[in-house]
């Protein structure tokens, strides 16, 4: 169960008694009204119609629309409870950065610019950030170059969520990870070099004195492998000390 201050016990009993309601479904109420920043609420309420959303100074929608008498009591309702959330400490006062604070995102990301509720989903804007909390676990995503307006809730099966930006709207789930669930594990540092080359590189002297067939005999053959020899080491594919080591070799077997 909620935990709640003396003030804010007597204002639950206050607003059960007047508005005719059990203490649960007015915590229930304080809670969605205390999550949407005192501002806004989105609730599941059977005793107030079952889903619905109240924005102060705005519209107030139930389950059953029609029923005009139903909107006034949730307008109300939540109106005093946004009063008193301004103005009596009805929650224990918790450190923030911790789930049961108001400020339940990282404190290092600082004051948000804006920050709401939808159903068991919270989140907070912040420059370059997005924190998003769902089900106890607290996700931050990098907004990149968006300028995010609003954050919203797919009703349904399907509860993902997407924000508006200049861009458009745009999947919250598109964004990358700079903390929570789902981010990457840290990697170990990669160093500035290429990958080295495979060694294909040849002595181009030795392939070219390779290529040349040493075995013959023939005084006539000997002697234009010495002419070749001579050519490779002018052009500079062989250096004076293998050119004088082949044509040694070739002179010997005359």
């Amino acid at each position: 169960m909620q935990k709640l201050t003396p003030a804010g016990q007597n204002l639950v009993n206050d607003l059960s008694y007047r508005y005719n309601l059990s203490t649960d479904a007015v915590i229930h109420m304080i809670v969605a009204v205390n999550n949407g920043g005192g501002t806004m609420a989105q609730f599941n309420s059977p005793e107030l119609g079952g889903s619905g959303q109240w924005m102060k100074g705005g519209m107030t929608m139930v389950g059953d629309m029609f029923n005009h008498g139903l909107k006034m009591t949730v307008d109300n309702l939540c109106s005093e409870i946004s009063n008193a959330l301004a103005n009596t400490q009805i929650f224990p006062v918790v450190p923030p950065g911790t789930r049961a604070s108001n400020q339940w995102w990282p404190v290092d990301l600082g004051r948000p610019f804006s920050s709401g509720a939808q159903n068991n989903i919270r989140y907070a804007v912040f420059p370059n950030r997005l924190a998003v909390e769902s089900n106890g676990q607290i996700t931050i995503y990098d907004t990149l170059n968006h300028n995010i307006g609003g954050v919203s809730q797919q009703q349904g099966g399907n509860t993902s969520l997407t924000f508006s930006s200049q861009f458009g709207t745009v999947p919250v789930n598109s964004l990358p990870i700079v903390s929570g669930p789902g981010s990457a594990p840290p990697t170990a540092p990669q160093t500035n070099f290429a990958e080295p080359l495979q060694n294909n590189y040849t002595n181009p002297a030795v392939s070219a004195s390779d290529t040349i067939n040493l075995n013959t005999d023939s005084s006539d053959e000997v002697i234009q492998l010495i002419e070749k020899l001579s050519k490779l080491h002018e052009m500079g594919a062989l250096t004076d000390d293998e050119f004088n080591a082949k044509k040694n070799e070739l002179l010997n077997r005359l």
